[in-house]
């Protein structure tokens, strides 16, 4: 029988031209045989001169493959000087939510949602203005068209819906600019939707939270405009707002819900659907005021007050601090394929390595990324790097994840919006795009760069440090998506 190790080498490399830069890392590492095929030059070659068609590759000791992915990381580390610009002037009111998806920006001011097409735009294209909310939105989402009741055909599927929460008591699922669904249920405003839709297979529901304390949870896939049936099950057990949601790692039933008195419960969502029914598999609490939480697999990072504490939650245990900040932390991302937290204080960031937190006797973080006037209240983690903000701050920054060096620095306020007291009200950050909002008096100003085709690497802005090796424990291979193969 023939088997792929028989086949010729150039042969084998020509059909892994065809591979995703995550398909061409599977296939490296799983055997010597494979890995000395998916590093061929001939590959990276191809990749290169397909991405990159007008740019010279020079010639390199280490090979084309580390000049490629060399290439690609500074793209998504925003070191390039000519990325894609485009600004959009809007009302002079604060910015509540962002958010990228593929080639839409959507963002919210008060009740109003706006969508703008970054390809349109180049041409004048106008945006779309939704108004159907008629109160503060709260929260946004995109979530799989396929998901939802709403999907037609296959060409559909890899299309996202906006699911909205609101101070009117509502929430809403739009798709191409109108509002498809209104789900009502909550005796107050809703304040938080589920990172992601809960269930593992077969029909998938939306978690809720809300101002009366209670968690309710949505079938997407219910017909109707005014989402008649929609509602599955109201989870009661909170005795205060619930502020904070997340959906386990391990279990995709079990959502975890935090109130605003810090009391965290986890609720099995596949016990029970009958209603006033409660399902609640677990409880804890945490010192402090909420801040944010993420579940990875089965531990949760709850950042709350000063700290970040990590939670089994198969056994409901505090496992171990991880980070300790006084007097308290604005904000908290994770990238846990590196095992790196990020939190924001006053007037920098701070990096934590979760193995050495694990084993110091004196909490410490790896390194801190400062400069920053006020509270860092926004941040982005991925693979590549990590992204800084706040309402003080006329600029966002970016740092390399491995080293904490700054890359760049995207200036948010400008003379033109009439104030200089507001930084950065809101931001997101897909792969090589970043849009970063801001206002003042006189108007609003949304920001969007996207690098994905720049092409003049830009000169360092931190030319004084030479400190370019990991801070931290050796290289990792990662898993975490990017959002882009490129």
């Amino acid at each position: 029988m023939t088997k792929i190790t028989d086949l010729d080498e150039d042969s084998l490399a020509h059909c892994a031209t065809y591979l995703s830069l995550q398909d061409l890392s599977n296939l490296a590492m799983t055997s010597k045989f494979l890995k000395k095929i998916a590093y061929s030059d001939s590959i990276w070659l191809h990749r290169f001169r397909l991405r990159w068609p007008l740019e010279m590759l020079s010639s390199s000791s280490s090979g084309v493959r580390k000049a490629y992915l060399d290439w690609h990381t500074a793209l998504h580390q925003f070191k390039f000087s000519d990325p894609l610009v485009l600004d959009l002037y809007t009302e002079a009111r604060p910015f509540d939510h962002i958010l990228l998806d593929k080639n839409d920006i959507i963002f919210s001011q008060g009740s109003i949602i706006r969508m703008m097409k970054t390809g349109s735009s180049l041409s004048g294209g106008s945006h779309v203005r939704m108004s159907d909310h008629n109160a503060r939105i709260t929260c946004m989402r995109l979530f799989p068209l396929d998901e939802t009741s709403l999907v037609r055909n296959e060409m559909q599927r890899d299309e996202n819906v906006l699911v909205t929460s609101s101070c009117d008591h509502s929430i809403r699922l739009w798709w191409k600019g109108a509002c498809q669904r209104c789900f009502r249920g909550h005796n107050g405003p809703v304040s938080i939707i589920s990172d992601k839709l809960l269930g593992d297979g077969g029909v998938k529901v939306l978690a809720s939270g809300g101002e009366d304390g209670t968690v309710r949870l949505w079938s997407l896939r219910s017909s109707g405009k005014r989402g008649q049936q929609a509602l599955k099950a109201t989870l009661y057990g909170h005795q205060k707002p619930v502020s904070l949601m997340s959906v386990a790692g391990y279990k995709p039933s079990l959502l975890v819900t935090m109130s605003k008195d810090s009391k965290v419960r986890v609720w099995d969502t596949t016990t029970s659907s009958a209603i006033r029914s409660s399902c609640c598999v677990g409880m804890t609490s945490v010192p402090g005021a909420p801040v944010a939480m993420k579940c990875d697999e089965a531990l949760l990072y709850v950042a709350s007050g000063s700290s970040v504490v990590v939670v089994d939650l198969r056994t409901m245990q505090k496992v171990y601090t991880v980070a300790v900040y006084k007097p308290k932390l604005y904000s908290f991302a994770i990238m846990p394929s590196k095992s790196l937290i990020c939190t924001g204080g006053l007037g920098k960031a701070m990096l934590w390595d979760i193995r050495r937190s694990q084993e110091a006797s004196e909490l410490k973080p790896v390194t801190e990324l400062d400069g920053h006037m006020g509270s860092v209240t926004l941040l982005h983690m991925d693979p590549y790097k990590i992204v800084t903000g706040g309402l003080g701050d006329n600029s966002v920054h970016a740092w390399e994840i491995d080293t904490g060096k700054r890359t760049k620095s995207f200036l948010c306020n400008r003379p033109e919006l009439g104030s200089a007291k507001i930084g950065c009200s809101v931001m997101a950050v897909n792969a090589c795009r970043i849009v970063t909002t801001s206002y003042g008096d006189s108007q609003g100003l949304v920001s969007f760069r996207d690098f994905s085709g720049a092409t003049r690497p830009a000169v360092s802005e931190c030319d004084d440090e030479v400190v370019d090796v990991s801070k931290f424990w050796g290289t990792q291979t990662f898993s975490d998506s990017d959002g882009s193969d490129e």
